[in-house]
């Protein structure tokens, strides 16, 4: 046994335990390329997974017969087990071995995709998203961990630019996998695609994959596992369902905003005291690992919100079908995949400061949505949206893949499932944090605009006399209920851009963030060591 000291790189002291020494996992040839690809899938499942069904929900409230707010319980059932199991995985992974609880993420994932395909009620099938959350919420930060640590510290770029490939484009490729597959073929499908790529996965897992550390006998802190899920849970159920029920209006909404502020404040006075807590918070001293999370969840709402925002806007104001739609985010899609090697390789040959390609890429993201609000018009074409959604790709690939090895390599290696877990969490309460935000923004923005535009409105300014005139009329019924139809569109309009322009000055205040992280060593840096 030997003592480990997790400290931070300015010498702060973070933790101190008695730990097996680790073992060295970094995979080389045939090995670490089956493995990544086992990785990537299982990470490309989870992340599409949360927008995936999101395009079926019409279908699936026609064939339960189900309202939108019961409906919504699909998604926010999910998403609020993910919440809860990512960041207790790192100590998941340390009591059950990080491959057997891999494993068994993937297979209880596979299990839930098929039970939700062939639910015949909707409490069954919100019953089984909850299973498959609890299974999907220990993929995304357990993968990640799994790529650093089967790649050479020379090669982490490489590692986190696949990461970042599945994470980005993930959310892009669910909503048009999900119409497609909805249209062609039914719902369940939307389910049923998970399993073979998920045998495929769970088969690598079991038989390549090596674990760094041998399972240990720990304690389980129930008493912090009660504070998290009550705290996290609560909260993520305010932000999921606050607008549909008027936010503070409705009881729900407050009872579980009180219980959601009291269980994480008790959670963390609570687990800071623990000798084995469940979550590791002592990772947040890291300068890197808190100011990388608040990134992350900047980085959330952006990847999250255009996701929610975009095909709202294009199919009700402009008509765009919902394939259609879908296949507008590839514009981004695509200039994350060209751009996101590019980032990589400059991260590990050191030929930039990565915090400068954070803070540049932020500054692209906030440059694209206000680009994205100046094309926000009621006649706006397909190929309008390329430049705004392309420069977002750019930014997008500048981001992810240096932040991901700041915050994670700024850590001593028994932490640093702890940190992606918090990364990962940010990122995933981030894209909440976006639907409950914009959402909310959107629909008050809209009430504003249309009381402002229908008050500037009277039968006897100039452009009405001559709208009038030119259709005929005389301030007629018809003619109102015309007008009034124009102020709705135009308002709507509005409040989409509205909602864009949030999203940049985020992306832009945020952006000097990223000199408080530790710029990660390049290649030749390590080489020389």
């Amino acid at each position: 046994m030997a003592v480990h000291v997790a400290a931070s790189r300015n010498g702060t002291a973070a933790s101190f335990a008695a730990r097996p020494q680790p073992l060295d996992v970094v995979e080389y040839g045939w090995r670490r390329n089956i493995i990544t690809l086992g990785i990537v899938i299982a990470t490309l499942l989870e992340i599409i997974d949360v927008t995936i069904v999101n395009v079926a929900l019409p279908n699936i409230e026609g064939n339960f017969g189900a309202s939108v707010d019961q409906a919504a319980w699909i998604g926010t059932g999910y998403i609020i087990a993910n919440v809860v199991v990512i960041p207790i995985t790192p100590w998941l992974q340390k009591r059950f071995g990080r491959r057997q609880y891999y494993a068994a993420s993937i297979a209880l994932f596979i299990l839930a995709s098929i039970m939700c395909g062939i639910s015949g009620s909707l409490e069954q099938l919100v019953f089984w998203r909850i299973v498959q959350g609890v299974g999907g919420g220990g993929l995304v930060s357990t993968s990640q961990a799994i790529l650093r640590e089967t790649y050479p510290r020379a090669q982490q770029g490489k590692a986190a630019g696949i990461f970042a490939m599945g994470v980005i484009v993930g959310p892009t490729v669910g909503p048009t996998l999900g119409g497609w597959i909805t249209d062609q073929f039914s719902w369940r499908y939307a389910f049923f695609v998970n399993v073979p790529l998920g045998i495929i996965a769970f088969l690598i897992v079991v038989f390549l994959l090596r674990n760094p550390e041998k399972p240990q006998k720990l304690s389980l802190d129930w008493v912090g596992l009660a504070l998290l899920a009550m705290g996290i849970g609560c909260l993520q159920y305010v932000l999921d369902q606050g607008q549909q029920k008027d936010w503070f209006d409705d009881p729900s909404i407050v009872i579980c905003s009180f219980v959601a502020i009291i269980g994480l404040i008790t959670f963390i006075t609570y687990e800071w005291r623990q000798k084995q807590p469940i979550v590791q918070l002592h990772v947040l001293r890291y300068p890197s690992v808190a100011a990388g999370s608040l990134l992350g969840m900047i980085l959330g709402i952006s990847l999250y919100g255009s996701v929610l925002i975009l095909p709202q806007y294009v199919q009700s104001s402009l008509g765009f079908t919902a394939t259609l739609s879908g296949e507008l985010l590839v514009f981004r899609a695509a200039a994350v995949m060209i751009f996101t090697p590019i980032s990589a390789i400059l991260l590990s040959k050191g030929l930039v400061d990565t915090r400068w390609q954070v803070a540049i890429g932020f500054t692209l993201l906030g440059i694209s949505n206000f680009m994205l609000a100046g094309v926000t018009t009621t006649d706006s074409g397909f190929w309008t949206f390329f430049w705004p959604l392309a420069v977002s790709g750019v930014g997008l690939a500048q981001i992810f893949v240096p932040l991901t090895v700041m915050v994670v390599g700024s850590v001593q290696p028994r932490d640093i499932p702890a940190a992606a877990a918090f990364f990962n969490l940010a990122r995933q309460m981030g894209g909440s944090l976006a639907i409950a935000v914009l959402v909310t923004i959107l629909s008050r923005s809209n009430a504003i605009h249309h009381t402002e535009l229908a008050s500037s409105i009277t039968m006897h300014s100039p452009a009405v006399s001559i709208y009038t005139q030119r259709n005929g009329g005389d301030g007629s019924q018809k003619i109102t209920q015309q007008l009034n139809t124009y102020v709705t569109q135009q308002a709507a309009v509005l409040a989409y851009a509205d909602t864009a322009r949030v999203v940049a000055l985020s992306s832009l205040l945020l952006a000097p963030l990223a000199f408080i992280l530790k710029r990660p060593k390049s290649a030749a840096m390590i080489a020389a060591e």
